[in-house]
């Protein structure tokens, strides 16, 4: 009997000790999953043309950030960062829920990932929108990002955000590339659905603003000179006072991009080229819009002319009267290869965004 209860015993502190070293392998193995799931920016990076700003609310993009993606505002004026649940991983969706509870949260800042640290705050007036833009709602875009609920960016008529003294953002011709994640679901043919560079003054000064702008453009607006193909939404380029998917303006051979998720992307040498491509961002590859000479219907673009400003939701001036939606997004210094584009086209499919219902 005695042997008996000691064999028990000795039983069950064997079987506490596999549990415990099941817990803790089972923690390792999730923090060294963390530690290595590679965002945009390592394949950026490690290609040479790394990101300068990196602005996501639904997850890292880089494999080792752990920093906040976003602050939420509270009805009563509190503020909240809602950070990663672990480095490399998605947004901690939960702590936003519990932070609003029975109150209404807006966005109010967009913190960028990368080291220059280009964070977007609620955009103020300029010389189309003439008063200052409101932030979205925090939890109007609920999604799924690898089966886990997070939020996106719904951005109405009125809503926008920005950075006017940005770091390292190209300027007066210098090549970059940007990429952006969005949607179909949500689009108007009103200016301005942009992401990109842009001018410091909130101002269009005319003809001589042609090629201050340099930024993905995904609406309904049909671009310059209306020769459009299909029904949109287009990917397109705004280099200011024009909407291109070509040096001519529209495309008879484009037909825009109508699924739930939809990668976006620009290259532009600042000299010679710029090119666009678009994808499904739950699938497959990108595919070529345009590769080709800068716009030579007028002056200005060729070299262009950037400011360096971020823009999101508004165009250069202000105009914010589009919609769209926005979950991430990111600027490069320097034009990205082919190859590069795949890559990040395979991290944005492998990172499983789902859920979005109309």
């Amino acid at each position: 009997m005695l042997l008996g209860k000691s064999f028990n015993r000795l039983l069950s502190c064997m079987i506490a000790a596999l549990a415990f070293v099941t817990l803790v392998t089972g923690i390792g193995a999730s923090a060294a999953s963390a530690a290595t799931r590679e965002g945009p920016c390592d394949i950026l990076q490690r290609a040479g043309t790394p990101c300068v700003a990196a602005h996501s609310t639904t997850r890292a993009l880089y494999r080792r950030y752990a920093g906040p993606l976003y602050e939420v505002q509270r009805s009563d004026g509190r503020l909240r960062d809602i950070r990663t649940v672990e480095p490399g991983g998605v947004a901690d969706a939960a702590a936003q829920d519990v932070f609003c509870k029975d109150s209404t949260c807006t966005i109010t800042r967009i913190y960028d990932q990368s080291p220059q640290r280009n964070d977007l705050t609620i955009e103020g007036p300029g010389s189309a929108g003439k008063t200052a833009d409101r932030g979205a709602v925090a939890d109007a875009l609920p999604v799924t990002l690898a089966g886990r609920r997070v939020y996106g960016i719904r951005i109405d008529a009125g809503m926008g955000y920005r950075n006017d003294t940005t770091h390292a953002v190209a300027r007066n011709g210098a090549p970059e590339t940007m990429v952006m994640v969005t949607s179909s679901f949500h689009t108007n043919d009103g200016c301005c659905f942009d992401y990109g560079n842009a001018e410091t003054d909130n101002t269009d000064h005319g003809e001589v603003s042609n090629g201050h702008m340099d930024a993905l453009n995904f609406s309904r607006i049909c671009g310059h000179r209306r020769r459009c193909a299909g029904d949109g939404p287009w990917v397109q380029a705004d280099l200011e006072n024009g909407l291109f998917m070509s040096a001519e303006g529209g495309s008879t051979t484009y037909r825009g991009n109508p699924t739930p998720f939809v990668t976006a992307l620009l290259k532009n040498d600042g000299r010679t080229f710029f090119e666009l491509k678009s994808g499904d961002g739950q699938r497959g590859a990108l595919a070529s819009i345009y590769r080709g000479h800068e716009p030579l219907w007028k002056p200005g673009y060729s070299p262009m002319h950037q400011e360096g400003a971020i823009v999101l939701g508004t165009g250069g001036d202000n105009s914010n009267w589009s919609t769209g939606l926005f979950f991430e997004g990111f600027m490069t210094s320097g034009v990205t290869t082919k190859a590069t584009d795949d890559a990040v086209q395979a991290n944005i499919v492998a990172a499983g965004y789902g859920g979005l219902v109309r």
